[in-house]
């Protein structure tokens, strides 16, 4: 994991340090922690430098690490912890400004698990600073630290015969190969395929998200021949920068989706932040809708609002995938695709920083087909690919 073997026993407090430039904010985060049982703040740090040496001192469980620091700022220290402890859960704080979100942006796409928009620490926001700290950092902590627990509890089973994993480029932890068959090729599904043909392909992510589609995009031997959505939870000052980062990754046009918009094949659309993205036809015309409703699982964009109009427009053509991520958005948009006879596929439990979002949708029984992260470009390319049918147009 990251130098020290976490413990596997479920009762043992989640180690939490601390490093953030402000002695305000670092005591303000180590009350909300302490307010919950299974957390323990174990040490502080003032700055990249000594977030280092601390990490190393230390063996925290979760890191909780800002942006803006002197001497080293986050992105810097983050990429230094991560040559050492590639698997270590790393959560961001950022602000939500133009300035903060471009780093914010850097550090998701070098590895970062998570990021929290960092609440202000002046004396009359107090109590509404705890409360975003317990609704959104506590949760991600726990997620984050289990799952990192069940992995540590899944190498300490394993057999010793077993060939250690590879690890993936980019600090993606063992995202490359699954545990059964770590260095085989990936072949195509033997389970025969929809007779219709794949039309759009709708994408559901969150957590650990950015990674995981900077890695699909730039794996993709070739643009996919018909349009694809993406719903990523993200805040408005970010989608345009890791859409920019996704379309210099590889071959594929990436952009935010405009409202009113008609896709393309060829190209990827990204929701905006703060917006929910849904499909509609209008007469033979397929158009993107953009919308400012209330958040649908807590989230806005929903990867449920986007997989559940998309399923009423493409039928039996629409191909599903959901990749990492905390919580349950998307499940019921797959349980509409599955009901119009289109096809799910998503990301397994061994390559997902959190395998919340697709485990559910596993647990359901809703997938066709459960693959590694670096086997998922080529059953696009190939799903895609099968021309059994009409297509339906895109503008």
């Amino acid at each position: 994991m990251n130098g020290r073997t976490m413990s596997t026993n479920a009762d043992t407090k989640i180690r939490v340090l601390v490093v953030d430039d402000s002695s305000v904010m670092r005591r303000i985060i180590a009350t909300a922690l302490s307010k919950h049982p299974a957390l323990e703040v174990v040490g502080y740090a003032a700055n990249g430098v000594q977030a280092i040496a601390r990490v190393r001192e230390l063996q925290p469980d979760v890191v909780t690490l800002d942006i803006d620091m002197p001497e080293l700022d986050g992105l810097g220290a983050l990429r230094e912890i991560r040559k050492a402890s590639p698997r270590l859960p790393i959560i961001m704080f950022s602000t939500l400004t133009q300035r903060g979100a471009p780093t914010s942006a850097l550090a998701l796409a070098a590895g970062a698990s998570d990021y929290v928009c960092k609440p202000s620490a002046t004396k009359g926001s107090m109590e509404q600073a705890f409360a975003v700290l317990e609704a959104e950092l506590v949760p991600k902590i726990l997620g984050l630290a289990q799952r990192a627990r069940r992995r540590a509890r899944a190498l300490v089973a394993d057999t010793p015969t077993r060939r250690p994993m590879p690890e993936s480029p980019g600090g993606l932890n063992d995202a490359l190969g699954d545990a059964q068959a770590p260095d085989l090729p990936w072949r195509p599904s033997q389970i025969p395929l929809p007779s219709p043909s794949v039309t759009a392909l709708v994408i559901g992510v969150s957590t650990g998200g950015p990674l995981a589609l900077k890695h699909i995009f730039g794996l993709l031997a070739a643009p996919l021949p018909v349009p694809v959505f993406i719903v990523q939870h993200m805040p408005p000052t970010f989608t345009p920068l890791l859409a920019a980062r996704l379309s210099g990754a590889g071959l594929m046009a990436v952009k935010e989706a405009q409202h009113g918009e008609v896709p393309q094949a060829g190209t990827a659309y990204l929701a905006p932040g703060g917006q929910h993205l849904a499909l509609t036809c209008r007469g033979q015309r397929v158009l993107m809708v953009l919308s400012h409703d209330p958040p649908v699982n807590s989230c806005r964009p929903s990867v449920d609002v986007l997989f559940q109009s998309a399923a009423q427009v493409y039928g039996p053509g629409l191909l599903a995938l959901v990749l990492t991520g905390m919580g349950y958005d998307g499940l019921r948009g797959c349980q509409d695709v599955k009901a119009r006879s289109g096809q799910v596929l998503v990301q397994d439990e061994k390559s997902s920083v959190v395998w919340g979002m697709a485990g559910a949708v596993t647990q359901l029984g809703l997938a066709d087909r459960i693959l590694p992260l670096h086997k998922i470009p080529q059953e696009l390319l190939f799903r895609t690919r099968q021309a059994r049918g009409p297509k339906v147009p895109y503008g």
